[in-house]
């Protein structure tokens, strides 16, 4: 048996130095190349397989300790940290022993995936488009060509997007480097400081908002709530994606901001796809989240549309910042639509059309805690009516009174408050509805992956945290000061 072993091993480190080195990688890469590859081989004469997983270790950042993410693919998959040892990606498997996962069968609940949210909905618009992570710099010949008429130069493309150039130096100052994407407001681009000063980042973000009246008018809305956050701030503590200044060239007006590596999304993407992030990293954000809805508050400022690519995080992976304030507004009488908040992260009193203040950004940030320690979207619902019903497969019927309050309860309640469940006939391919009685509520830990490593102490104090952001009624639902001195935040 022991030799039948040995030849096994034998037979792998020979498949592992048959691996060719490529002769076109740099001299330093390939002797990078033949470190790891002497690593896996010590490892299979161990008897171990070679680590393949992204680690997070902890730092100290400010007196807090928060998630460093290493992007070494083949780095040790623990860290030692104040005693502590803590790694990023959950192990599916520990010993040999398959962790027990438990997968709701409750119509999609707390399985969904961010790309079965279709993009129809009003106000979803990221300041960054595609993720910072996904830039691409540009080369010769990749710019936009402008379109000259007559004696007027036409900067923009039909839908009053501006068409910026590769090297242009916008407001005599940022020369444009990379392409972060567009949105519905805006484009946004990554460009150099010329004038940077000594304590100003070389790099910077800047969000040119579309060419008409209405853009206009919505940009000089953000820029005031903007100005306002910044202006609470000045020592850039409260997690809010710093805001530098505001131009206006060629007829755009364009905000300028912090250049940060990637949103949440992707950190997901490359860390944690499909099974999330370590309790650990998950707690350092949340905290930081609620530090910035703190501040919001604070300034009686909504966001109105958190979710994972709203979140950017520093290189480090251990600072995070709420950014896109695009759809933000004051904390008052607002207009009531049913479309607020990206669907996913759209808390049930948007749906039901119910006012709404500091408690709606509370329920988004409860969607993303969920999502980032699962990889999983806890509600993924296509339409308003299937958000309602997973609302309900969760926390169980709506208090009658937000029903007999709701604005556009009609639409999915009948008059004696029942729900009627909008599906599509397989036959027909047409809008049916089906009367949904008695929907009992499942059981949150049950949705919640146990993973082998997790402190179930803290894992409990996390359900509960959970369960009490996800109250259907906003005035019960948890407020950020009682969240952050909830004992997941804090640790006691």
């Amino acid at each position: 048996m022991h030799k039948w072993k040995n030849q096994q091993k034998g037979r792998n480190m020979k498949k592992i130095m048959k691996r060719k080195l490529s002769s076109n990688l740099p001299i330093r890469k390939r002797k990078t190349q033949r470190r790891l590859l002497r690593r896996e081989k010590t490892l299979l004469a161990e008897g171990s397989e070679p680590p393949t997983k992204d680690t997070i270790s902890l730092v100290n950042v400010d007196g807090g300790t928060f998630p460093e993410v290493s992007e070494d693919r083949h780095a040790t998959a623990e860290v030692s940290t104040s005693g502590q040892s803590f790694a990023v990606e959950k192990s599916p498997q520990q010993n040999g022993a398959p962790c027990q996962e438990i997968v709701s069968a409750a119509g999609g609940l707390g399985v969904g995936t961010p790309k079965s949210e279709h993009s129809d909905d009003m106000f979803c618009d990221d300041i960054f488009g595609e993720s910072p992570a996904g830039v691409r710099r540009l080369g010769k010949g990749d710019e936009l060509k402008i379109v000259r008429s007559g004696l007027h130069d036409n900067w923009d493309d039909a839908e009053g997007y501006y068409v910026y150039r590769f090297g242009e130096v916008l407001d005599g100052r940022y020369e444009v480097i990379a392409s972060h994407g567009k949105g519905v407001f805006s484009t946004v681009v990554r460009a150099k400081d010329l004038k940077a000063g000594k304590d100003d980042p070389e790099e910077v973000a800047i969000k040119i908002i579309r060419n008409n009246e209405t853009m206009y008018k919505a940009g000089m809305g953000e820029l005031t709530i903007l100005k306002k956050l910044a202006g609470a701030d000045p020592d850039d503590k409260r997690h809010c994606v710093r805001f530098l200044s505001s131009f206006k060239y060629r007829n755009h007006l364009c905000l300028v901001f912090e250049s940060l590596h990637m949103n949440l999304r992707e950190v997901l993407k490359k860390f944690g796809r499909n099974i999330g992030l370590k309790l650990t990293a998950v707690r350092a954000y949340a905290k930081q989240l609620f530090i910035a809805l703190k501040h919001l508050r604070n300034c009686g400022v909504l966001h109105c549309d958190i979710k994972p690519d709203n979140m950017l995080v520093n290189e480090a992976k251990n600072v995070l910042k709420l950014c896109d304030f695009g759809n933000a507004m004051f904390a008052g009488k607002n207009e009531i639509t049913p479309y607020l908040v990206s669907r996913f992260y759209r808390a049930p009193e948007i749906i039901l059309g119910l006012p709404y203040d500091h408690p709606m950004d509370i329920w988004s940030v409860g969607c993303c805690l969920y999502e980032i320690y699962s990889g999983k979207v806890l509600f993924p619902g296509p339409t308003n009516n299937d958000m309602l019903r997973l609302h309900m497969e969760l926390k169980g019927p709506f208090p009658k009174k937000m029903l007999r309050k709701g604005a556009f309860a009609d639409q999915h309640f009948d008059q004696d408050l029942n729900f009627h469940a909008t599906e599509e006939d397989p036959v027909t391919k047409k809008a049916v509805k089906r009367l949904l009685l008695n929907i009992k509520p499942k059981d949150l830990g049950m949705l919640l992956t146990t993973f082998p490593g997790e402190d179930p102490k803290m894992l409990s104090h996390f359900k509960d945290l959970l369960e009490r952001i996800f109250i259907l009624d906003p005035e019960k639902r948890m407020t950020v000061a009682q969240a952050l001195s909830h004992p997941f935040i804090t640790g006691k």
